[in-house]
C-alpha cells in the first residue's frame, strides 16, 4: 500500500468482476430512455455486500464521468452517498473524498446532500440485532474506530469547503436539521455536540451560531429538570443503592434510548440518576473542555482568543441565558470563563451593571441582572474583596439614588411591579454583605465597620419602599442577624411589623393578581447556587465559594425570624461552608479591553482533567 495519499489518487483502480457496461456509456443509454445497465448499475451499488475494491472501481469510474451527473441523476448520486465508506480502508476513504470533492466543484447541485451524508456520521452508528424478524438490540456502537469516523467527517467538511468556499454558509441549516432528539443516548448527545464545536475550530465564521444552537438545547434540557426534580432522584437513587447493597456494586447502563430512565446508579457513580440531568452533566462537561482548550495554549492563557469568546458567549448569555428564568446549571459556563482571569468577571459585571441600571431594559431583565451580580459576587472564589467593595459602593449609591427619586414622588410606597429592579437591587446587596462580610471586615476591623457604616444600610431599610418585605425571607434573616451583630441596623422592629401585617400581595413581577400570601414576591432565584451535576461539580467547586454552616448558628441564635418560610425553604446558602477568597486586586472601570491592562488582574483556572481529546 502506498503511503502518500497523492499517490494513491494517481494510480489505477484495481480490476474487479462486474457486470453491465462503464459508467458513461450506462448513463448516455439512460438518457436515450435504455434503463437496464442503469437498473443494474443501482443495482451493483446498492449491494451491502460490496467490497473495496469494487467500490474504488466504481468511485474511480464517476470522478471521470462527473460532469454527467447532474440533477437528472439525483437518485444515483444519492445512492452514491449512501455506500458503506467512512469504516473501509484508506484507499476507499481517499478515493471517496476525491470523488466528493470532484462532485460539488462539478455540481455545486448536490453540495446539500454531501453536507447531510457527512453530518449524518457525526453520532455513533446503531446496532441493530435481529432475531427472527424481532429487533431485540438497539444500541450505541461503541467502536474504538468512532473518533477516527469523526476525524474523517471533519477532513471532509474541509475538503468541499476547499472546493466551496461558500460551503460554511450553507452548513448549518443541516447543522441544526440533524441535532439529536433530547430523549436520545447520552453518548450520542455527546458525540454531536463535540463534533458541533469542533466545526468551529476550522469553520470560526460558524461559531457564534454554533454555540447558539448548542446552548440553546442545553437551556431546554436545563429547564425541563428542575433542581428539586434532580436532588429527589438522587435521593432516591441512593436510597435503592442502599436496598440493594448485598447485590451487584456496580450501576447497569442500559445503552437503550428508550430505557434509559431506567439506568441504575451507585453511590459514587458520576452518572446522575435524573435522564435529564444526566445528558445536560455530560453535555456541560464537553462545553467546559471546549472552553478550556479554546482559551489555553501550551497550558498558558491566550487573552486575544479568550476574549473572543467571551465577546460570543457575552452575546449568547444576553440573548439565551438571562431572559431564562430559573436555569439551575448552563449559566456555569459564564461562571468558569470569568474565573481565567479578574479582567472577565470585572467586564461580565461591569455588563450586568449596565443591563440594571438602564431604565430602558424590561423590569425583568433588571432584576435579572442584579440577582446574577449579587450571585456572583456571593460564590465566585476567584473575585477579590476590592471588587466586591466596588461593586457594592455602585449599588447602594445607585439604591440610595432612587430613594431620592421616589421620595418625592407618588409612588413611595411598597409594589414589586413599581420598583422591582430597586428590591432586587437590594436583594443583591444583602446577599453579597452575609457571604462577604467576614472578609469585608478582616484585617482591620475599625475600618471595615467604617466602610460598611459609611453604605447607610439604615436608610435603605427604613425607606417607604420596604425592601425587607419583598426580599426573601432567608436573605433578610441573616442580613438582619449580621447587621444586629455589627450594629449596623435593627431590621427586627420592620420585620416584626410586616410579618404581622400578613397583607396579600396584589401583584407580581409577573403581572395579574394573586390573592395568596407570597414569599417570594420578586421570582428570586440565584443562578450560581450549588451546581449539583456530578461531573461539572468537579470543575466548578475549586472556584466556588460555599456557605459555612457554623456562621448560620452564630446568628441565628436567640432571634425571631420571618414567618412563612419553613426550613426546606431555605436558600441553598443556608448549607455547606465558606471559604475565604485570598486575593485583593482592584477593579477596573472601563471597557472590556480596560480590564486586562494589569498583568496583576488575574486568577489561574482550575486543571480540567476531563479533557481527553482535543478540539
Amino acid at each position: 500500500m502506498l503511503c502518500e495519499s497523492d499517490d494513491f489518487l494517481n494510480s489505477p483502480p484495481k480490476k474487479t468482476v462486474r457486470f453491465g457496461g462503464k459508467v458513461t456509456e450506462v448513463l448516455s443509454n439512460y438518457s436515450q430512455g435504455k434503463t437496464s445497465d442503469f437498473d443494474l448499475l443501482i443495482h451493483q451499488l446498492s449491494d451491502p455486500e460490496i467490497k473495496d475494491a469494487q467500490i474504488i472501481n466504481w468511485l474511480h469510474e464517476f470522478r471521470n464521468s462527473i460532469t454527467y451527473l447532474t440533477i437528472d441523476y439525483e437518485q444515483l448520486v444519492s445512492i452514491l452517498l449512501k455506500l458503506p465508506w467512512i469504516n473501509r480502508g484508506k484507499e476507499v476513504v481517499e478515493e471517496y473524498l476525491a470523488f466528493l470533492g470532484n462532485l460539488v466543484s462539478a455540481q455545486t447541485v448536490y453540495l446539500r446532500h454531501c453536507l447531510r451524508m457527512i453530518i449524518s456520521h457525526f453520532v455513533p452508528a446503531r446496532i441493530i440485532i435481529r432475531e427472527g424478524d424481532v429487533d431485540i438490540s438497539d444500541s450505541d456502537d461503541e467502536d474504538d474506530g468512532i473518533f477516527a469516523t469523526f476525524n474523517t467527517c471533519h477532513r471532509a467538511l474541509q475538503i468541499i469547503a476547499r472546493y466551496v468556499p461558500s460551503a460554511p454558509r450553507f452548513l448549518m441549516p443541516i447543522l441544526v436539521e440533524k441535532f439529536p432528539y433530547v430523549n436520545k443516548s447520552v453518548r450520542t448527545m455527546e458525540c454531536y455536540v463535540h463534533n458541533l464545536l469542533r466545526i468551529t475550530v476550522y469553520f470560526p465564521t460558524l461559531r457564534h451560531d454554533i454555540l447558539e444552537l448548542v446552548f440553546e438545547r442545553l437551556l431546554k434540557i436545563d429547564v425541563s429538570a428542575s433542581r428539586h426534580e434532580i436532588e429527589d432522584a438522587e435521593e432516591a437513587a441512593l436510597q435503592k443503592d442502599g436496598a440493594n447493597k448485598s447485590g451487584t456494586e456496580e450501576g447497569l447502563f442500559n445503552m437503550d434510548e428508550d430505557l434509559e430512565e431506567n439506568v441504575s446508579v451507585t453511590v459514587n457513580s458520576d452518572i446522575m440518576a435524573h435522564p435529564a440531568a444526566d445528558r445536560l452533566d455530560t453535555l456541560m462537561l464537553v462545553v467546559f473542555a471546549y472552553i478550556k482548550n479554546m482559551c489555553y495554549t501550551s497550558g498558558s492563557l491566550d487573552l486575544n482568543k479568550t476574549k473572543d469568546l467571551y465577546k460570543d458567549l457575552l452575546a449568547i448569555f444576553d440573548k439565551l441565558i438571562l431572559p431564562t428564568h430559573a436555569c439551575c446549571h448552563v449559566q456555569f459556563v459564564m461562571f468558569y470563563l470569568c474565573s481565567f482571569k479578574l479582567g472577565f468577571a470585572e467586564a461580565f459585571l461591569e455588563h450586568l451593571w449596565k443591563k440594571l441600571q438602564n431604565p430602558n431594559n424590561p423590569p425583568i431583565i433588571r432584576q435579572t441582572a442584579a440577582t446574577y451580580i449579587g450571585s456572583l459576587l456571593s460564590r465566585a472564589k476567584f473575585i477579590p474583596v476590592l471588587t466586591v467593595k466596588a461593586c457594592l459602593d455602585l449599588l447602594v449609591n445607585w439604591l440610595h439614588g432612587y430613594i431620592d427619586n421616589q421620595d418625592a414622588g407618588s409612588r413611595a410606597f411598597c409594589d414589586v411591579s413599581l420598583h422591582g429592579p430597586f428590591y432586587a437591587a437590594s436583594q443583591a446587596v444583602f446577599y453579597t454583605l452575609i457571604f462577604r462580610h467576614k472578609q469585608l471586615l478582616e484585617g482591620n476591623l475599625r475600618k471595615g465597620l467604617a466602610y460598611l457604616q459609611n453604605l447607610n444600610f439604615e436608610r435603605i431599610v427604613m425607606c417607604q419602599l420596604n425592601p425587607l418585605k419583598i426580599c426573601l425571607p432567608s436573605v433578610v434573616n441573616l442580613f438582619a442577624a449580621i447587621t444586629r451583630k455589627y450594629q449596623l441596623v435593627f431590621c427586627y422592629t420592620i420585620m416584626e411589623r410586616n410579618s404581622r401585617q400578613m397583607i396579600p400581595i396584589v401583584r407580581s413581577s409577573l403581572g395579574g393578581d394573586s390573592t395568596q400570601t407570597c414569599t417570594n414576591p420578586l421570582d428570586s432565584f440565584f443562578p450560581f447556587d450549588p451546581c449539583i451535576l456530578k461531573r461539572c461539580k468537579k470543575v466548578i467547586d475549586p472556584i466556588y465559594q460555599i456557605w459555612e454552616e457554623s456562621n448560620t448558628e452564630d446568628l441565628k441564635g436567640g432571634h425571631k425570624h420571618v414567618k412563612g418560610v419553613g426550613a426546606d425553604e431555605e436558600d441553598d446558602f443556608l448549607k455547606g461552608e465558606t471559604p475565604h477568597s485570598d486575593t485583593m486586586v482592584g477593579m477596573t472601570p472601563g471597557s472590556l479591553e480596560a480590564h486586562f491592562r494589569s498583568p496583576a488582574s488575574s486568577v489561574g483556572s482550575p486543571p480540567v482533567s476531563f479533557l481527553q481529546r482535543p478540539f
